[in-house]
Formats: C-alpha cells, structure tokens, sequence
C-alpha cells in the first residue's frame, strides 16, 4: 500500500478501521494541566478483559471528524500543543488533521487508576488564519530538556523511536493483517491509550487495538537511554474471524535506492533509504543478512524457521557522504532488532516489498508470520523486545559482515557485457578474515535460484585489511523475469568453517 511518507502514521487513521468505544470530541473551553476525568482503577488483567470482550462484538468503524479534512499537512504544522500543558513529565498530545481524523482516547496512570485526559481546544495554540484543533490523534514522549521528542504513537496501530541519534525513520506496528495480499490489508488501531510514567525517560504505554479482523491489548514498556530506546511489547490478540497472514512485530520502512541501485534514483543524492537490510539470527545460529531493494514490482519473500532468535530492519551505513544529507540525516536513522521471547514456534520472516520513486513512500515491511494461522476465537500471545540503535547487533568478531552490495552488467570489465546477465558484487569485512590471502583456502559457497551460474570469484580487497569480495554472473532459466528474481544465496568459508554471514540476495534479470 503506498502513501506519502510524511503523511504514513496519520495516514492509515484515516482508513477508520477502529470502533467508536465513547465519545472523543468535547465541547471547547478550558482544561488545566492535569487530567480531569474521575479516576477508575486500572491494570493489564482488566484491559486484557476489554479486549476479549470487545471480540464478542460486531466491528464498527471509528467514528471520524470530517472537519478535519480541512487541515492539510502544512495546516496541521501551526497547530502546536502547549508546554504548560505537558502530562506525566513529558507527554505531549497530537492534533487532528486531514491524515488522521480519528480521536483517539487518552488515559494517565498512576498508582493502578486511570484519569481521561478530555480534548479542549485551549489544549493546543493555533496560528491565526488556520483552522481550530479538533481532538487527539495521538501522543509523543518529549526529551529531558523538552526540545524533542523520542517515543511517538499515530495512526492506525504505528509507533516509532528516534533511536540513540535523536532522528526518526523507520516505524513499529502493533500488527499486520494479511500484508500483500492485494485489497485484502487490514490496519487495527489503537483506539485507548492508558500511559504511565515509570522513570526519567521512561514509560509504560498501555493501549487496545481494534479491527474488523482481531482485538487485542498492548503492553508496550519504553526506556530511553544512551544507546537508544528499548521497549518490552505483551501482545495479546483475540481474533473474531480466520486470518490467513498474520504479521507480528512488523516494521516499516522506505528503500529508495543505495549504492547497488543508483539507476533507480533521480535524486542528486548518493543514496537515500532508512534502512539497507533485513537481518535474521535464526533458530539454529545461523545469521542471513538480505540486502534491501526497490524492486520493479511488489515481492514477498519468506525465511522459513523455527524459534528465531531476532530479525530486524538496520541501517548499516553508517557514512554521512554515502548520503550527502545534512536535512533528512540517513546515516543516523535507527535500526530496529526483534527479540523474541519464549518460543515462538514454526513460522517464516517475511519481507514485502514494492515499488517506489520518491524518499516520502514507506514500501518495506518485515514481521513474522507463524506457520498455524489464527482462526476466528481464538486467542494468541506474543512477547518480545524491539531495541531502537545505530549498532548492529547481529555483528560478531567470529563471522565477518556485509558491508556493500552492487549489482552491474556481468563479463569481465572492459569487455562486451554478457547478454541478458546480471553481475552481483558483495563486500564483507570482519576480524574472522584477518590475515587470510588467496592462497589461505577461502571461497564462496553460492546457490543460485531461478538463475544459471555462469562466473563467480572471491578474493581480498587490495589494499584494505579484513575485506573480501564475491563476484557473481547469473544469467536467466527460462524467459527474463518469468519467475521474479533470481535469488542468490552466497557466504565465504574456509574447509568447512563458514568465515562469513550468508547472504541472500536477490537479482533482477533483464
């Protein structure tokens, strides 16, 4: 599903895929800084119970402001919530908007009771000239000094962290529901929030989620410190029909192009993405790193396993002048690493992909898709950890890494390229290849998928320690493109030891 990126997260609200539980636009007049609603006693055991309760019933849609259709992306920009009325130490509240029309319900927690914060225009400032603010689309944790913000929850059941360099990208979900399968996606919203404080920087983000398809409560503990923010998410999901792919721990993110695809780029920019991989440390310890791209039509690939031990969308590089961008700053967008907890059983990684042109369109998602898919009344229970960084944690000093990955005309250079074959290039690097030369024994393991193997090389970079290279020359089976992409499965090693990750690349043929 495309949409402008600046709009994403208040986008998918506006899709009214939630139910109207109560009233959340009031009369305008004062508020103080303080919620003011009676206070109710509050858990998790109790919101877990909404939920379930709230399966048993038919889906209704959320109700929607239409007045806020008026206020465009721009208009929703002079509309600024004010520092006075800040909540639990640093919670900030969201307008609505043309992109997210929706009110959502907001609740402050303390010592196991709840208070409503009720809507009031005097909540917000407004420039002259410019509509009045409606209601709360959302909310966002603001930094110590209050010059920023670190946490955000916005549209449909999205959320994101500006990781450890105080710079958003990629975003969270609560949930995927059948995820490239065309004009069938769904996106459950979180509808209540129940927020409380629980640190300097910390907070416990309680929140119900509802779609035509699944309920569910959220439990989603969020700490930000000097590495970044590290969130600890219990989901529990009770579905009122069958799913057919079901999408837990899903990410968001946006691959224009980088440095193996500048021809799909327009942009005076080196590169521009918020993340270049798909990392997976499986079951079994093996660690599969899959280059992102930005494919000619929609993909969807699947990394069957068992247990996995994390997966994740990461920002590799690192190098301001491999970006060129001192506005958007993509060398320090965050990565988001998958933990799960408790087994998670059988199940496949999946990636979907489509294409895009402009930085402003989101077009990756990667979540797990359990093998047993969820059948109306039933209830499931995920736990996991989301870790928001700029280190890798899939890089270990044993098995050297992925650092660039291009793909060009295959032959050798300088001479006629090979007709209707595709040549891939991938650099690694990691202490596990020190001291190693070409006559050390190394070489590349490779498996080609809907492809031929027609050349393939691997050897030490000149001139640079600990970095080896493997060349490959695929040509097509069949008629170009008839079956997608070849997929190219490639890792170094030494005897019988694997020196490296494996990668798995795919490649578009001409």
């Amino acid at each position: 599903m495309q949409a402008n990126r600046r709009e994403l997260v208040a986008a998918f609200a506006a899709l009214g895929l939630a139910p109207a539980l109560c009233a959340r636009v009031a009369a305008q007049g004062t508020s103080p800084a303080a919620p003011t609603g009676k206070a109710a006693p509050f858990s998790w055991d109790m919101l877990q119970s909404r939920a379930q309760a709230l399966a048993g019933q038919s889906y209704r849609p959320q109700a929607k402001v239409e007045a806020a259709a008026a206020i465009g992306y721009d208009a929703v920009g002079t509309i600024r919530y004010r520092d006075d009325r800040t909540l639990a130490g640093g919670i900030r509240l969201f307008p609505l908007g043309r992109y997210a029309p929706n009110p959502v319900g907001i609740h402050i927690v303390e010592n196991g009771r709840a208070r409503t914060v009720p809507f009031s225009a005097d909540l917000f400032t407004a420039e002259a000239g410019h509509a009045p603010p409606l209601g709360i689309a959302g909310f966002r944790a603001m930094t110590a000094d209050g010059k920023s913000d670190w946490l955000a929850f916005q549209g449909a059941s999205y959320f994101r962290t500006a990781g450890a360099q105080d710079q958003y990208g990629l975003s969270a979900r609560g949930i995927a529901i059948d995820t490239g399968i065309d004009g069938r996606e769904e996106f459950p919203a979180f509808t209540d929030f129940w927020i409380e404080r629980t640190g300097a920087q910390a907070y416990t983000v309680h929140a119900l989620l509802d779609g035509p398809s699944v309920t569910g409560a959220y439990r989603i503990a969020s700490t930000k410190g000097t590495n970044g923010v590290e969130q600890r998410v219990s989901a529990v999901l009770f579905f009122r029909r069958d799913v057919e792919r079901l999408g837990i721990a899903p990410a968001t993110s946006m691959f224009w192009y980088g440095e193996g695809n500048r021809t799909s780029g327009s942009d005076w920019r080196p590169e521009i993405h918020d993340s270049d991989g798909l990392a997976l440390l499986t079951g079994a310890g093996e660690r599969l790193w899959r280059p992102l791209v930005n494919p000619p039509r929609p993909t969807l690939d699947s990394f069957a396993d068992t247990n996995p031990r994390g997966f994740g969308l990461l920002q590799r590089d690192r190098a301001f002048d491999h970006y060129q961008d001192d506005g958007a700053f993509y060398d320090r967008r965050a990565n988001l690493w998958v933990q799960p907890e408790g087994n998670w059983g059988r199940g496949q990684v999946m990636l979907y992909a489509f294409p895009t042109n402009s930085e402003t369109v989101d077009n990756i998602v990667a979540f797990w898709n359990p093998a047993d898919a969820p059948k109306a009344g039933q209830k499931r229970q995920f736990d996991y950890s989301l870790s928001w960084g700029s280190t890798d944690p899939t890089v270990v000093p044993a098995v050297a890494h992925t650092v660039d990955q291009w793909t060009g005309a295959a032959g050798r250079p300088g001479a006629e390229p090979i007709p209707g074959a595709r040549k891939l290039v991938v650099d690694f690097v990691g202490p596990a290849l020190t001291g190693l030369d070409r006559q050390s024994g190394v070489t590349a393991e490779i498996a080609v998928t809907r492809g031929k193997l027609l050349a393939q090389a691997a050897y030490p970079v000149v001139g640079q320690a600990d970095r080896w290279r493997v060349t490959v020359d695929v040509a097509p089976e069949g008629q170009p493109g008839a079956g997608g992409p070849a997929d190219v499965r490639l890792f170094l090693k030494r005897g019988a030891r694997a020196l490296s990750e494996t990668v798995l690349a795919p490649v578009f043929l001409p």
